[in-house]
């Protein structure tokens, strides 16, 4: 049946009745018990279970509805009736389901059985546990160690990562790529190298003790719904709140509390953003220019009357590399930083002068820092500004990259890094009685490289939709194929377990609501949030098929059949008691985990420290570090006429790669996602008209032709030269090149593309 389409300009705020019928829909089409309900209570509650969405912080003092409109379809969507079972792949080819979307591929519901490829029917059937782990431990033992890459989505829980972790250097290889790689990883690259900490210094308190909020490149009321209370909190106590962002996300400008009955009845609403500034995709740099630059010339003013803005001591004693970094701000004139970042000097200066006047800021960001050719300079030169007044290391200040999966830092932790220096090598060498591998592994985009070239043979898949989340999908889905084995561990159907190596499995596992029993009873997991706290979570529903095996048990059970027996290597007690591995992550990292089993159920979590808050610079010089930017712009390519900046977005209907409906209710867009944002002034500059259906076309310099076709163009409240359009339908036009210089994070917020205008035309 034809979904029913319709573009409009959206007025209301987030949240209030429109996130209630948001969860509404998804409630009704999945699920009909009050067991779901009973379920949505324990959500990021004490010895509840975590959340499966976001990352936001799951508070000792939580609201009696503890979840977000996501997190509530995020749960929904796990804890659906419908059973995608051998019957369905058995009447399905895989090359007939590729030509389905990502929507109705994971409408089949939660996968049931352990599956394997068959080329010969060109489908999916039915194996037992143990042949998928002896196969599997069979074809890897045969393979290269070095060819072979594990990768992990942003839900496995700590005790899973760092098994599965051990697993791949047991086997021989650094290639432990993840999520993050795709996102935050310019913030681990630039944190680590100006702060010596690769994540943020705030914690969940420093949000009711700042005076001045700045937000860069992050859309809360899409991604991180449950940070709105706070920042409802911290508006109605007065704190500025300035954003930066290319859209006016409703989020960040005015929020209604559904969980407020008098908000609610009356429609109530609470302007967040005391500042809101539309700025050109990758002119970030030029922005935090231009703040630096009215904080010197407000410092400069101060001094005449025996005063300071900037923090003189702090500087003097925590930092290095002012000196530079001042003379470019000083020689950068306001006219380049009004060019390159879209906004006049005088809203830049006004948004400085809360900086200036303000106390304690916090500053919040997301992928419109990080995902750009230069996001390494983006988010120096954030760090830069907070720097000069002292804004990292006190109540109440310092940086907060807003992480999106919910344990994709955790993973990080406990050792999903393909950089060996991050990783406790030595101990674990003495702890487990092997060698690990020390030589760099291959990261997302070296993992695409590797598959295009052939020398990747293996893809081992924990969790996620790797192949519609990277870049150039289409040529990596004709290279994929090419590999010996591919391995995909998932709860739902999904692309890319439908293009498949010579020798495939699909292995279904238990969700994070579901109960884990083994050997010693049920079990609890563990998560990492965006503000470094550790929670317990524990599951209560009944498994959705009796075939299910946790995570733990898979990765556990595919090691103990591929690796040599090793005697300080327990894989069996270990999924009968994760209790014990919790241990052995203690052990690893006893610093930040000491007393893991014992703290696991603090309310609010547990917090396993950041020296940079502390005011140990972990750096090269010791200090934290001024970096004066070597660009004024993070595109990585020139403007030049009929070129755009397309940037990729998310609705709020969809998590990820995970489509939850057609419904970006805060846009004003229903029923479709094959649509092109761009402000009326464009469209008339190049000869558009609303409805009229386009391609986009790569306008990257590299010879390589990659086009979209059939979206409908749809006027919206853009910068000049930028077009939005949703992620991942837009992945086929970003190059595998086109990516962070320092961090190699997929450059997703400004690619450079072309309008080819269609005959064909739409009605509204």
């Amino acid at each position: 049946m034809p979904r029913e389409e319709n573009v409009a300009h959206y007025d209301g705020p987030s949240g209030g009745w429109g996130s209630v019928r948001g969860i509404a829909r998804i409630f009704g089409k999945e699920w009909s018990t009050p067991l779901a309900t009973e379920t949505l209570f324990r959500q990021n509650k004490p010895k509840g279970f975590m959340c499966v969405s976001c990352s936001w912080a799951k508070p000792a003092n939580h609201h009696p509805f503890e979840f977000c409109e996501n997190g509530a379809k995020a749960t929904l969507w796990e804890l659906t009736s419908r059973r995608c079972t051998p019957d369905f792949f058995a009447k399905h080819t895989v090359t007939e389901l590729r030509g389905w979307t990502d929507y109705d591929l994971e409408q089949q519901g939660r996968l049931t059985h352990p599956m394997r490829y068959d080329p010969a029917t060109d489908t999916y059937v039915p194996c037992d546990w143990d042949e998928a782990f002896r196969d599997i431990g069979s074809e890897l033992r045969l393979l290269d160690p070095k060819s072979v890459v594990f990768y992990s989505s942003g839900r496995a829980s700590l005790e899973t990562s760092y098994l599965y972790a051990l697993f791949a250097r047991m086997y021989g290889n650094n290639n432990l790529p993840d999520s993050s790689n795709m996102c935050h990883e310019t913030t681990s690259v630039a944190l680590k190298t100006v702060i010596g900490a690769s994540v943020g210094t705030v914690v969940f308190d420093d949000l009711s003790s700042c005076d001045a909020m700045f937000f860069f490149g992050q859309n809360t009321g899409s991604n991180s719904p449950r940070f709105l209370h706070p920042l409802q909190e911290a508006a109605r106590r007065g704190v500025k709140i300035v954003t930066f962002n290319p859209i006016r996300e409703r989020g960040l400008e005015v929020f209604t509390n559904p969980q407020s009955p008098v908000e609610m009845l009356t429609g109530k609403e609470t302007r967040i953003s005391t500042q809101y500034h539309q700025v050109r995709p990758g002119g970030d740099i030029a922005v935090l220019m231009g703040l630096c630059k009215h904080v010197f010339a407000a410092d400069d003013a101060a001094k005449t009357q025996g005063k300071r803005v900037l923090d003189v001591d702090f500087i003097a004693q925590h930092t290095t590399g002012l000196e530079a970094f001042e003379a470019q701000v000083r020689a950068t004139s306001w006219e380049e930083i009004e060019i390159q970042s879209g906004l006049r000097r005088q809203d830049i200066e006004a948004a400085a002068q809360v900086y200036v006047e303000a106390d304690r800021v916090c500053a919040f960001y997301g992928m419109g820092l990080t995902q750009h050719v230069h996001g390494f300079e983006n988010v120096v030169c954030l760090v830069n500004l907070l720097l000069l007044k002292g804004n990292i290391g006190r109540d109440g200040t310092g940086i907060s990259p807003v992480r999106g999966h919910s344990n994709v830092q955790g993973q990080r932790t406990v050792g999903i890094s393909e950089k060996p220096e991050l990783v406790p090598l030595d101990k674990l060498a003495a702890q487990f009685g092997f060698e690990p591998p020390r030589d760099k592994g291959l990261n997302t985009v070296e993992t695409c490289e590797g598959i295009l070239s052939g020398r990747v043979k293996s893809f081992f898949g924990l969790g996620g939709n790797f192949v519609r989340a990277i870049p150039e999908r289409g040529r990596m889905e004709k290279a994929w194929t090419a590999m010996r084995l591919t391995v995909q561990v998932a709860t739902k159907l999904n692309r890319s377990h439908l293009v498949n190596g010579e020798v495939a499995f699909l292995l279904p596992c238990r969700g994070r609501t579901e109960e884990d029993r083994q050997a010693s009873g049920p079990q609890a997991v563990s998560i990492e949030d965006t503000f470094s706290c550790i929670y317990g979570s524990l599951g209560r529903r009944e498994p959705a098929s009796e075939h299910l095996k946790s995570e733990v048990a898979i990765v556990a059970g595919i090691a103990k059949a591929t690796l040599p027996a090793n005697p300080k290597v327990r894989w069996d007690e270990w999924v009968g008691d994760y209790a014990l591995i919790r241990d052995q992550i203690a052990e690893t990292y006893p610093e930040e985990f000491h007393g893991f089993n014992e703290r696991l159920w603090t309310p609010g979590g547990f917090y396993r420290g950041n020296a940079a808050r502390e005011r140990i610079w972990k750096t090269q010089s010791g200090k934290a570090e001024f970096t004066a930017p070597k660009t004024m712009s993070a595109t990585g390519f020139s403007d030049v006429p009929g070129r755009y900046r397309l940037m990729t977005l998310r609705s709020n209907d969809q998590f990820n790669t995970t489509i939850y409906g057609y419904s970006d209710r805060l846009r004003g867009i229903e029923g479709t996602r094959d649509v092109l944002l761009i402000n009326p002034d464009e469209m008339k500059r190049a000869d558009l008209h609303e409805g009229q259906i386009v391609s986009l076309v790569s306008d990257a310099e590299d010879g390589v032709a990659r086009a979209v076709s059939g979206l409908k163009v749809v006027p919206f409240s853009l910068p000049d030269g930028c077009l939005g359009a949703y992620y991942p339908e837009m992945n086929p036009l970003i190059p595998i090149s086109h990516h962070d210089e320092q961090s190699k994070t997929p450059a997703a917020k400004a690619v450079p593309v072309r309008i080819m205008a269609s005959a064909e035309t739409a009605s509204v």
